[in-house]
């Protein structure tokens, strides 16, 4: 009988975390799924713990591989899915135990390709609200991508996430770059005839400082190499989106534009010294643009306030 979803968890040196996160994903209450661990090249006991936990739960799969990033453990994943679905839980976050059952409802329910459940996330110890409405969104694939851009009701992090494991056939993460979601979900979302989302939380993730996006929290730890490739993968996006969705590329250019003028506030406001080519860049950009952006049915009240303190219009 075909598996129905398939979980596919990367770690690397979360010996700390990944105990809590593996138990959160056997302790569904839906239990038609394979769990599929890969281990990147760790240098700690994570490994190690996830082969423990394999030789007590045959639906355990654990794949040992040399460090790569992390698109090229979610693709070692994706290889051995055999799922009618995917999805993706990281290794120091926690599955909340009706999350299978509530995506996989979700799909099936509504014929969708990609189902989204909402979020919390825990900083020092504390539960607060990350991604949570409560409406149903049934939308179609501009709709979806509009939302996510957005970055309000959902955001481009894998988890949350039921995936109809065919959108994948042509699509993948990519095996070089740090921040593998903001590369390739909008495309994702792009292959989808149907999303359906409802907010209500069912994972929680970790923001501490060992945290891939540990910066989300705090934004002294934006650094220029972060920057440049959120900027490359930003100016790809528009030009994707644009060619591949032509009602949506208004939006996707000011979501670049947006994302832009709130770094230049976030450079400033920290004294981030060492982000100064960067911000001369944006500035740059921002003034060549300057009308268009301004003018744009979408920015808010705030953007035209940052736009007329930092960017001199060429």
């Amino acid at each position: 009988m075909k598996i129905k979803i398939s979980v596919i968890m990367l770690t690397y040196n979360r010996e700390q975390f990944i105990g809590r996160a593996i138990q959160s994903v056997l302790n569904q209450d839906f239990k038609d799924f394979e769990y599929i661990i890969v281990d990147n090249g760790s240098t700690d006991s994570s490994g190690m713990i996830a082969d423990e936990y394999a030789r007590k739960d045959k639906r355990i799969k654990v794949i040992h591989k040399e460090k790569g990033n992390i698109g090229s453990g979610r693709n070692a994943g994706l290889d051995l899915a055999r799922g009618k679905y995917v999805t993706f839980v990281d290794d120091d976050d926690i599955a909340y135990k009706d999350m299978l059952g509530f995506l996989y409802e979700l799909a099936e329910g509504n014929k969708a390709d990609i189902a989204i459940c909402g979020s919390d996330k825990e900083v020092e110890n504390e539960i607060i609200p990350n991604c949570v409405f409560q409406e149903l969104l049934i939308m179609g694939a501009g709709e979806a991508i509009i939302e996510l851009l957005k970055r309000k009701k959902y955001n481009a992090a894998s988890p949350t996430k039921l995936w109809h494991r065919s959108i994948f056939d042509n699509i993948r993460f990519l095996n070089e770059g740090k921040y593998d979601d903001i590369t390739i979900v909008y495309k994702l979302f792009a292959e989808a005839k149907k999303v359906v989302a409802h907010g209500i939380p069912k994972y929680c993730f970790s923001r501490h400082q060992g945290n891939n996006s540990a910066f989300t929290t705090n934004d002294s730890l934006l650094n220029p190499d972060q920057l440049n490739e959120y900027f490359s993968a930003f100016r790809e996006r528009t030009l994707y989106l644009s060619k591949k969705l032509p009602e949506i590329a208004d939006y996707a250019q000011y979501s670049e534009w947006s994302y832009m003028i709130s770094m230049c506030n976030k450079i400033h406001k920290n004294f981030l010294e060492g982000c100064k080519q960067q911000l001369s860049w944006i500035e740059r950009e921002l003034a060549e643009n300057f009308d268009e952006f301004y003018g744009m049915e979408y920015i808010q009240d705030f953007e035209k306030e940052f736009l007329e303190l930092y960017i001199a219009p060429l």
